[in-house]
């Protein structure tokens, strides 16, 4: 549940010619399902293969060629559902919608309408240290992808390619309890992450394993806040729903236009017609795509080629015991055992390969320090060089190692990061940079004395200014590092030269 001591954020509020206006958002996420093989068949979902190559019996609808479930892709949904702290229903029913796409072959996709297998979850959604919008998820639904039509490879004709048919979706509803643009890209970032923890959804948006339809609606400030109580927002503002998005820049950028679009039209005294939109991202505008159909335009009934479909509640269970760590636990555990900061426990925890790669390398180590070199330095670099964490020549444990030769003062931080860049660019155990490279700490106060000693002596003029203003001792510290080639402790160096100097 919401953590208390988070407070909302606050809506996003658009000036118009009459007065303010609030945005409600709802979000429908198609999540395609981590599985080898489609929903109703033992086709491959491999993405990139040659147009039609992955398409069995069943998914191009040959007659007599009956669905046949696939039992982990359930498995997947429930997980997802326990992920989000949902209500598993044991029992859920499979539904055929119709509708008539070149796509589409069997001219009915198959999904569930009256008896989800996930009911009422939730999302916390971070919008900075101390703020989080607890998005309410109504249902999730498991049903059948449909294939693409391609219509940029001839001038006159349009081609299908049926690999994505039948492809397992899950659909991610959540109820209108997101304000505004910035909230609805933070909503898929978080959702996207738990998902990826899961291991249920790779969250590709680029390749659409991850897209979202956006349903936009206007009121007036107050206005919500009366309905969300019951749950009834059929008196707030007509929605129109932005079909596919898959890009977190447009998604917010969609929501704009769409709000102000309807404001538009309101404040000239029209109304707005609810109906299916498509961003265009050339002319940053939504335009319109289609009427928006109700249940009964689809005719859905039951579907008559799949029983019901029933679970028991131990495989839940045992699936739920399998669950890993999940991103909201982890963060928070980042935050006590290891003296974290809010936003960097949420950088570190923000993908789940990134937070393995900082907990071995704070692994018994001060992990702020860790914190500070997996961000700061090793981040900084992959970003850079255009890099993830598993393509970082630096190991984990390496790094870690380059961690604890600081916290022992083997090595200053300045040292450090000259040890780090050789073991970047080479791969070479940072212990053995330091010692063939010579570049070990120097803590021993006879060498670190006689070089302050030097400094002193060649400097009159600068002692007497730092005795009238100690401020000035820092002069000192720099030419004895300077002096050593940086290997000098700075700690102990800053005590000899005030000890020298009677500060």
């Amino acid at each position: 549940m919401l953590d208390l001591s988070y407070e909302a954020p606050q809506p996003k509020r658009i000036s118009g010619a009459t007065g303010d206006w609030e945005l409600v958002i709802g979000m429908e996420v198609h999540a395609q399902v981590a599985s080898k093989a489609k929903l109703f068949s033992g086709a491959s979902t491999q993405f990139g293969a040659e147009p039609n190559s992955n398409v069995a019996f069943v998914d191009a609808a040959m007659p007599g060629m009956l669905p046949v479930i696939n039992e982990f892709c359930v498995e997947q949904a429930v997980r997802t559902g326990l992920g989000l702290k949902a209500r598993i229903n044991l029992k859920s029913a499979f539904d055929r919608k119709n509708y008539f796409y070149p796509d589409l072959p069997q001219g009915y996709q198959i999904s569930q309408l009256y008896e989800p297998i996930v009911g009422e979850g939730e999302v916390l959604v971070e919008m900075g240290e101390g703020v989080a919008r607890l998005v309410r998820v109504e249902r999730i639904h498991i049903e059948q992808d449909a294939g693409k039509s391609i219509h940029d490879m001839d001038p006159n004709m349009s081609f299908v390619d049926l690999n994505r048919t039948g492809v397992a979706l899950m659909e991610i509803v959540s109820r209108p309890d997101i304000r505004g643009p910035e909230e609805a890209a933070a909503y898929i970032t978080k959702l996207r992450q738990i998902l990826r923890y899961l291991g249920t959804c790779d969250g590709n948006m680029q390749n659409g394993n991850l897209r979202a339809d956006v349903n936009v609606s206007v009121c007036r400030p107050g206005d919500y806040e009366r309905y969300r109580e019951t749950n009834d927002f059929s008196h707030l503002g007509t929605r129109c729903e932005i079909k596919n998005m898959n890009s977190m820049r447009f998604i917010q950028q969609a929501i704009e236009f769409e709000a102000r679009r309807q404001i538009a039209i309101l404040e000239d005294g029209g109304s707005v017609d609810q109906e299916t939109r498509l961003y265009d991202p050339d002319k940053g505008e939504t335009r319109s795509m289609r009427s928006k159909e109700e249940a009964h335009d689809y005719r859905y009934f039951p579907c008559p080629d799949l029983l019901p479909l029933e679970i028991e509640q131990d495989w839940v269970d045992a699936i739920e015991a399998s669950l890993p760590e999940l991103p909201d636990d982890k963060k928070a555990r980042f935050i006590k055992d290891f003296g974290l900061k809010d936003y960097d426990a949420s950088v570190l925890t923000a993908d789940i390969a990134n937070a393995a790669y900082f907990e071995e390398v704070a692994r018994g180590r001060d992990g702020k320090l860790a914190a500070n070199w997996v961000i700061n330095e090793l981040f900084g670099r992959l970003k850079k060089e255009g890099h993830s964490i598993t393509e970082s020549p630096v190991s984990a444990a390496h790094l870690g190692m380059i961690v604890e030769l600081i916290s022992k003062g083997d090595i200053s931080g300045k040292i450090a990061k000259e040890v780090f860049e050789i073991a970047y660019t080479t791969g070479r155990d940072p212990a053995e940079i330091v010692e063939t490279e010579g570049l070990k700490q120097v803590t021993d106060t006879g060498a670190i004395e006689a070089a302050v000693d030097e400094v002193i002596a060649a400097n009159p003029a600068q002692v007497e200014k730092a005795k009238a203003n100690p401020k000035l001792a820092g002069w000192f510290v720099g030419q004895v590092m300077k002096a050593t080639g940086g290997k000098a402790n700075p700690k102990a160096v800053n005590e000899i030269i005030r000890a020298k100097l009677g500060l």
